[in-house]
């Protein structure tokens, strides 16, 4: 039987899957980081894991995306071998179109992030395509369709390796975890692909992220093969790290390990590792001919109500009066409340004005005694502000990190995950500190923004340097002026309780 499969009926689908999956969290996933936050000790993780679905509630509740980086497309595309299309487009271009329609929706627009040109001009596409796009075709009538939006932040902390027929998989894995940082927003999970060639490992741990969380359903039954075994030492001995939610040390780094494999040649082992972080985003659907596929929309009631109370001892500090010699107090591992103005500005941003000041040339904002975020937020609809405007990575920034504070008197820094060692130098050189904001708690931040200015570099699109207002934005010391830093200690210490606490 031949089955007619219409282009709009696929364009309608991929755009609805594509909205849909910005604001809804899988079922599965918030489980998951549920069980871990009731479980979890460290209050630090305990507290991440609460933002993260306090604002996993608020993006289904206000269809807005659950993190700023609303993704590269990835598609996965099963065709059946008795379909026929009715396309006057490339397949391709279809898909494409229907990611045009999902990131250019007029009632939750979606950040565009995808540069032409990469090792050149860098310019941006505009609507997020083009997509990533596996076929393969299948016994069938049907098009099965796998649609995923893969957030910059965990795909730079993939791995791959060819290792030696003899070497060890869970040696190299847990070699590489600790040297992924927290950029990709733990917990979450592990993707693994064993085997094949290069591109095919990648593949497959690329798709093994689309598979539901099921570890617990594992351990239970036991493992029938190589790659579940795989799946239940790695679930433990990553948790074990101790790197925790958000790398600030805790009981859970990943909810799931997921593993392929794929026969190799004999003298090859290529293994690859891609992260899944806490705006896990995937969705399926099926076309039969009948017309387009569209997501049906959970229950509010999969959501736990949680609560996140701000402690104590935090300590509340006003952005407009702030000086170097304050933030000296500072101490790791503290709960700040900012509120007054901060300017923002990541990668773009960034080299724009180092060129500048290499060049002896005057900055279009003046920075000395300010905070700046690296943020690159979504468009506002309606009567917001901004839009979900979450930290991106911090690393990202550290090259740029020393000329930024020798240069401009540049007080503090926000953003995601730790930094590195050439950063943290700069930071204790010049007694400046670095504040961790959460990520994937993108449209929960949002809301602590007042106003929202473009100030400089209005051609950079989302990378522009915007003025915000803030009340109440939660952060954490993750670096403080002395050069401490949380995602050191953090780690070590709950790695230290994880492995004392086994072996009474």
């Amino acid at each position: 039987m031949t089955t007619v499969i219409r282009q709009d009926d696929l364009i309608e689908s991929v755009a609805d899957a594509l909205q849909f999956i910005s604001y809804y969290h899988p079922k599965d996933f918030i489980q998951g980081v549920y069980e871990a936050y009731q479980k979890e000790e460290s209050q630090a993780a305990k507290d991440a894991m609460a933002q993260i679905l306090i604002n996993s509630r608020m993006c289904a509740e206000g269809h807005r995306p659950l993190c700023q980086d609303t993704g590269i497309v990835t598609v996965f595309v099963n065709i059946g071998m008795n379909v026929q299309w009715d396309c006057q487009m490339p397949l391709d271009d279809v898909i494409n179109e229907g990611v045009r329609r999902a990131y250019t929706h007029p009632d939750n627009v979606l950040r565009a992030s995808i540069l032409d040109d990469p090792d050149g001009k860098r310019k941006n596409t505009g609507d997020n395509t083009p997509a990533i796009i596996h076929y393969k075709m299948v016994p069938g009538d049907t098009v099965e369709v796998h649609v995923a939006a893969k957030g910059g932040g965990s795909e730079a902390k993939s791995k791959f390796a060819m290792l030696n027929p003899s070497d060890s998989v869970v040696d190299w894995v847990l070699k590489m975890v600790p040297q992924m940082g927290a950029g990709w927003c733990p917990p979450g999970m592990l993707g693994i692909g064993i085997g094949g060639t290069a591109e095919k490992a990648m593949e497959m741990a690329k798709e093994s992220l689309l598979d539901p969380i099921d570890i617990h359903d594992l351990k239970e039954r036991g493992a029938s093969n190589r790659a579940e075994e795989l799946r239940l030492e790695l679930f433990d001995k990553v948790n074990d790290l101790g790197i925790g939610a958000q790398g600030l040390g805790g009981l859970t780094t990943v909810l799931d390990v997921k593993v392929k494999d794929y026969p190799t040649h004999a003298a090859n082992k290529p293994v690859a590792i891609i992260p899944n972080c806490a705006a896990t985003r995937h969705a399926h659907f099926t076309l039969d001919g009948t017309g387009p596929a569209l997501q049906t929309p959970p229950s509010l009631e999969d959501w736990p109500e949680i609560t996140w109370e701000v402690g104590e001892n935090v300590r509340r500090v006003n952005l407009d009066t702030v000086t170097p010699e304050d933030v000296k107090d500072w101490q790791p591992g503290e709960t700040i409340l900012l509120s007054g103005k901060m300017l923002t500005g990541r990668d773009a941003a960034h080299k724009k004005m180092v060129d500048m000041i290499e060049k002896g040339e005057e900055l279009p904002v003046d920075l000395k005694g300010r905070f700046i975020y690296y943020v690159g937020p979504v468009d506002p609809v309606r009567e917001e502000v901004v839009g979900p405007a979450g930290p991106t990575t911090a690393t990202r920034m550290d090259k740029f990190t020393h000329t930024m504070l020798e240069k401009t008197g540049l007080t503090g820094m926000i953003g995601k995950a730790e930094r590195g060692q050439v950063a943290i130098d700069a930071i204790r050189e010049f007694g400046a500190v670095y504040l961790m904001a959460v990520g994937g708690s993108a449209y929960l931040v949002s809301k602590a923004i007042k106003n929202a200015e473009v100030v400089a570099f209005p051609e950079l699109g989302m990378e522009a340097i915007y003025e915000f207002e803030v009340e109440d934005m939660p952060v954490t010391v993750a670096v403080d002026s002395r050069g401490s830093s949380v995602h050191q200690t953090g780690p070590a210490e709950w790695h230290e309780k994880i492995i004392a606490a086994k072996a009474v």
